[in-house]
């Protein structure tokens, strides 16, 4: 299995860094996808210059043409998702089932954005004082620099990018270094189509150098991160000397309160599937799983023998549930916190270990604590990985409490039969996304996304909300003219 192209994409044209980075199989550690291009400061700016010139004419081609350029993008990600969650699943360790969906919802957002096009439509209002005319409008806020992760490294861009370029902005994207082969597929798609040289450029290289000069270049009029608190703050601080616009998805805490008036076998199901889905590498995993002491040891009981089912394996086999850690790093991670739950107290009802498998990757049971209190780190903290852990509480008042006692509040979630309970918590969780008899994990791309504390920063991402961050409102008085 080959790549087309390892380079960077820069000024409408593909070209090789000055350094390149090896990029491993997580399933298979003997498997090398590829060399990938690393860009020097030079190439960086190069990138910026090139965006900064063709953002205007990508602006002034109206826009029937930035919708046949996004309808084109989404398209062809949907006919090829396949090929190309391939190429995901191959890199990043998620099961092909999950890659070939990540792909096709990239698809959906770009297809979503070419209809918003056509509907970013101004209002006109009446003025206070007699014969001005005010119209107000929405205009691109000029180059944005993308900062996106790894563990969705096709769909976190694309939700990114597709609204970047509906309301007319150019694009300088750094991926994570992960996943560079993602990247490349995504950016070949966008590069086949009839767009201005410049308005669409990928520039990969280590966060320290490449990222930090792109988020602190004064060429950079808005910056879209996603990815962990430190580095979320660290460009906020660097983005406020050049007064730069930002909007950051970061950190995460999720839970999901398991009442006792809950249907049980529905509650495991859907904890089990957000706790251990895409191996816990995903932002919107529940790993605090506050259960009612009436039916906890049920819960819990039911919760292992859901977790002892997953398969863990090879990201392109058949039947694969589970895939590896992303890296070798990662997996050291998870396993340091296994060590400190146990430290704290927690009981290790199932997994915390490493899996031997047919090919030598970074496989990693899913993992069950109980016992556990809020006050802990592996409760305070984002692990990133396939572990959950029960806090056990003995009223819904209590539950809600421990729920909101977290400096993160993206999503979260609750299973009951009670309407009175359901209502309550949508309105009193103090969290971006709530979710009421469903996984924490799945949002639609046609809604707002985001989170609250210090989970997100900014605007919120996706759907007609996007269009507050990725545009700047005019207000244009106009006097009336006199008639002759």
């Amino acid at each position: 299995m080959t790549m087309m192209n390892t380079e960077l994409y820069i000024d409408g044209r593909w070209t090789a860094g000055t350094t390149e980075i090896e990029n491993w199989n997580p399933s298979d550690v003997s498997d090398l996808i590829g060399l990938y291009s690393q860009a020097s400061a030079d190439q960086l700016d190069e990138a910026l210059a090139a965006a900064r010139r063709a953002q205007p004419i990508w602006w002034a081609a109206g826009i029937q043409k930035r919708h046949d350029v996004l309808m084109g993008i989404g398209t062809e990600l949907m006919a090829r998702a396949a090929e190309i969650g391939r190429i995901v699943a191959r890199e990043e360790g998620k099961p092909l089932a999950e890659g070939t969906g990540e792909v096709y919802r990239a698809g959906q957002f770009f297809t979503y954005f070419a209809a918003e096009v056509l509907r970013n439509q101004g209002d006109l209002a009446e003025s206070v004082r007699p014969g001005v005319e005010i119209d107000v409008r929405r205009e691109p806020v000029g180059v944005v620099a993308i900062v996106s992760p790894w563990n969705f490294p096709v769909a976190t861009p694309a939700w990114k990018i597709a609204p970047a370029l509906a309301f007319g902005n150019a694009v300088v994207w750094k991926p994570a270094n992960l996943t560079p082969a993602s990247a490349v597929a995504l950016t070949e798609v966008i590069a086949r189509q009839d767009i201005p040289a410049g308005l669409f450029n990928l520039v990969t290289g280590p966060g320290r150098d490449v990222g930090q000069r792109l988020v602190e270049s004064r060429d950079v009029d808005a910056i879209s991160f996603t990815g962990s608190v430190p580095v979320g703050r660290g460009i906020a601080a660097s983005a406020v000397t050049n007064m730069t616009k930002v909007q950051m998805e970061m950190g995460s805490k999720n839970p999901m309160i398991v009442m006792d008036d809950a249907d049980l076998d529905l509650a495991v199901g859907h904890a089990a599937g957000a706790a251990f889905g895409g191996t816990g590498q995903k932002c919107t995993a529940a790993s605090r799983l506050i259960v009612h002491s009436a039916i906890h040891d049920a819960f819990v009981e039911k919760l292992v023998v859901a977790a002892q089912a997953y398969k863990v394996g090879h990201a392109l086999d058949e039947g694969t549930q589970i895939g590896p850690v992303v890296s070798e790093s990662q997996l050291t991670q998870n396993m340091d916190y296994v060590t400190l739950a146990q430290q704290e107290g927690a009981e290790l009802l199932y997994g915390g270990t490493r899996l031997d498998r047919p090919t030598e990757g970074y496989f990693m049971a899913p993992t069950v604590f109980a016992g556990t209190r809020n006050d802990m780190r592996i409760n305070r903290e984002e692990m990133f990985a396939p572990i959950t852990c029960v806090i056990k509480a003995d009223s819904y008042d209590q539950a809600l409490t421990i729920a909101n006692d977290s400096e993160f509040g993206l999503t979260a979630g609750i299973m009951t039969r009670s309407l009175s309970r359901a209502s309550h918590f949508r309105a009193n969780m103090r969290a971006g996304c709530v979710m009421v008899n469903l996984p924490t994990a799945g949002t639609d791309y046609h809604v707002p996304f985001g989170g609250r504390g210090a989970s997100s920063f900014g605007p919120r991402e996706q759907g007609r909300y996007a269009a507050e961050f990725y545009t700047t409102v005019k207000t244009a008085y106009v006097a009336a003219g006199t008639p002759e």
